[in-house]
Parts: structure tokens; C-alpha cells; sequence
């Protein structure tokens, strides 16, 4: 599918930081080993693949804004458009050594995602969409699964870390929805759970504490592979409050049911 010049751009980008990141990945399993440990290396590929995304798309839009997840903010000249970007989503399994990560860059325009691209460059998979053209795996269309029975879908959620305080919460979604479905997964990067929702890996997925970033590009490539979002809280806004749920048409009311325990 021939994309904007918009998501050309992005694609390129997305490309090229993977390949330098897969560098530094096969150094991360190297490093597994020494004394000293992958995680400051790990940062510093992180920042890097950060100042390459950020110097090739304002290269290319000078004037559109950049929020980064390294901190990274700019105003842009056009106020209306900025890039939301995660240079590397699955920082914890990248330091793992555990191949499932990606780079993640979504377009905002007027507050609305109008573009997304995820990248996973150890599997060379590059979901992507744009508003109204359909969601897109490499040269395959992408949908949302058809499955209606809750016990035969698979759901994805993150699982709290580090003394987070939306651990009872988390649990309790997952006492509502593992006696009812075939299955949850904690594959630990939401760019790419929402990506496989879009492809219909997943039949949906739900998160909270999340940021814009993790969150930019997937949403807009669900949406396109015919995928319901909402906010966890009805009436709530996604980027905002960092919490998503999503899922196919089908199951969409009997999921969000289980994890708003309605």
C-alpha cells in the first residue's frame, strides 16, 4: 500500500533506528554476561535511537512538534501536528535479551492520532495506518480477530511492577477475565499488544498507567483494522489518562464488561 508522504516518512525512520537498535540488541546479549551488566548501555541505546527518530522527522517536518519518551518536547511551529514517539517499547525486555520490542511513532493532528507505525525489527513486522486507509502488515491487511466467544479469545494486559499502586486494581480484572476467557498474555510492550489486536493475535487488550507514547501509534492501528477503543473509564480520554481497553466488534461489550466489573 502506497502511504502518505507523512507515513513514508515514518516508516523510514522506524526502519532505520530498528536496524541500529538490533545492533545494540545482539551487544545486550553479549553484555548479559559481563560483570557490568547491559542496563547503561540499554539507556543509552534508548536515547540514541531517540535522537535519530527526532532528527530525521524534524528534518523532514521542521515545523511539526516531537514529544519523545526520553522527555524530549517541542513545540513546533504548527501547533496542530506533533509526532509521538517511543523509540524503544519493551526497554525491560530489551535489557532481558528477550526478542519483543519495538519502535513506536504516531502522528497527532488537532489532538486526533491520524498515523501510526510500530516496528518490530527482530521479527522485520512493521504494522502501520493511516486515518481512513485501512491498518497494515508489511503488504497484508490488516483485521481485528472474529472470534465472539470470550472463552475462546486471548486477551493482553500489562502487569504492574515495582510497587505500583494499580496492582488490586490490575488483579481484579484479572479475577474477572481469566475464568472467562482461553487465556491473558504479558508479553510487556503495549505498542505491540495493540499491534496484535490489529492483526487479530489478540482479541483485546486493556491497560492503565500507560503514556501517550505507548499508546500513540496502536490506537490508530486498531481503530483501522476495524477494532473498537475505548477509555477504561467511559468518558475518560485515552492519552490523557494513560488507560486503554480494545477489542473486535464481536467480543468488545462482553470484554469491557468483565474489566469495568458493570
Amino acid at each position: 500500500m502506497a502511504g502518505s508522504a507523512n507515513l513514508n516518512v515514518m516508516m523510514k525512520t522506524a526502519r532505520k533506528v530498528g536496524r541500529a537498535l538490533l545492533k545494540d540488541f545482539t551487544e545486550v546479549e553479549q553484555l548479559q554476561v559481563s560483570a557490568k551488566g547491559p542496563g547503561d548501555f540499554v539507556s543509552r541505546a534508548d536515547k540514541r535511537a531517540e535522537e535519530t527518530i527526532r532528527t530525521e522527522l524534524m528534518a523532514a517536518r521542521p515545523s511539526y512538534g516531537f514529544l519523545g519518551e526520553e522527555g524530549t518536547m517541542i513545540e513546533g511551529e504548527d501547533p496542530t501536528r506533533r509526532w509521538i514517539v517511543d523509540p524503544l517499547d519493551g526497554t525491560t525486555n530489551f535489557l532481558h535479551g528477550l526478542p519483543h520490542w519495538a519502535v513506536s511513532i504516531g502522528l497527532e493532528h488537532k489532538g486526533q492520532i491520524v498515523a501510526g507505525v510500530i516496528y518490530d525489527p527482530v521479527k522485520d513486522e512493521m504494522f502501520y495506518a493511516e486515518k481512513g486507509m485501512g491498518a497494515w502488515l508489511n503488504e497484508s491487511r490488516l483485521r481485528v480477530s472474529a472470534r465472539h466467544k470470550m472463552i475462546e479469545c486471548i486477551f493482553a494486559t500489562g502487569l504492574p511492577f515495582g510497587g505500583r499502586a494499580d496492582l488490586p486494581e490490575t488483579l481484579k480484572d484479572l479475577a474477572r477475565v481469566l475464568p472467562a476467557c482461553a487465556g491473558v498474555r504479558r508479553f510487556g510492550s503495549a505498542a505491540l499488544d495493540l499491534a496484535y489486536v490489529a492483526a487479530g493475535r489478540y482479541d483485546g487488550f486493556w491497560e492503565r498507567r500507560l503514556n501517550s507514547w505507548d499508546m500513540a501509534a496502536g490506537l490508530v492501528i486498531v481503530r483501522e483494522a476495524g477494532g473498537f477503543v475505548e477509555p477504561l473509564r467511559e468518558g475518560g480520554d485515552i492519552l490523557t489518562d494513560g488507560e486503554v481497553i480494545c477489542g473486535n466488534e464481536a467480543i468488545f461489550p462482553a470484554f469491557a464488561k468483565a474489566i469495568r466489573g458493570a
